[in-house]
């Protein structure tokens, strides 16, 4: 079994804080494990680092599944370095039987693209977002979540929440009696 791990460069590139909440108390090392092989690849400006098969993270309240995974990191300093310093996230692309965990929501969907500069995680092919606390299931099209808004925008919505108690509107009346023919 081949794993190859990322430890402490998301950390530090900022990845924890697109993914948790910025209320909590202590963050936790990412790790990114994957049963295939792994591969980082640098330019002047960037590295992107790509995973295969079985993927997995694990960090601040959060657990992702994939079958693939593409991380893009701002690279700063030496531009001659073979990695050079990896500095901001800029995005986490994942597709093949997406699952993400964090709290008490979970989503499935087919792709997963985390935006941090848009502050936006965007679900695609089949998304489903369940939040076991509120009991309550939305799907669609496509699922856009926008961080620090408390937005979340669905194209061809369809939700699935408790029942919604009797409203009381009356049962019909009864039709009118015929008028008596003299």
């Amino acid at each position: 079994m081949n794993r190859l791990r990322l430890l402490s460069a998301l950390a530090a590139a900022g990845l924890l804080p697109v993914l948790v909440p910025a209320q909590s108390a202590s963050l936790q090392t990412t790790v990114i494990e994957s049963d295939g092989p792994g591969e980082m690849v640098s330019t002047d400006t960037e590295t992107t680092i790509t995973f295969r098969d079985n993927v997995r993270v694990t960090g601040t309240n959060m657990k992702l599944s994939c079958d693939y995974l593409e991380v893009i990191v701002v690279r700063t300093g030496d531009k001659t370095a073979t990695l050079g310093k990896l500095d901001k996230f800029r995005s986490m692309l994942a597709t093949g039987n997406v699952r993400m965990i964090q709290g008490d929501r979970e989503a499935a969907c087919g792709r997963a693209e985390v935006r941090p500069e848009e502050e936006k995680v965007v679900l695609s092919g089949n998304p489903v977002v369940v939040d076991h606390d509120q009991n309550t299931r939305i799907a669609g099209e496509k699922i856009t979540l926008l961080r620090g808004q408390r937005k979340v925008e669905v194209e061809k919505p369809i939700l699935t929440a408790p029942p919604i108690k009797d409203l009381g509107v009356d049962k019909p009346a009864a039709p009118a009696a015929a008028p008596k023919q003299p």
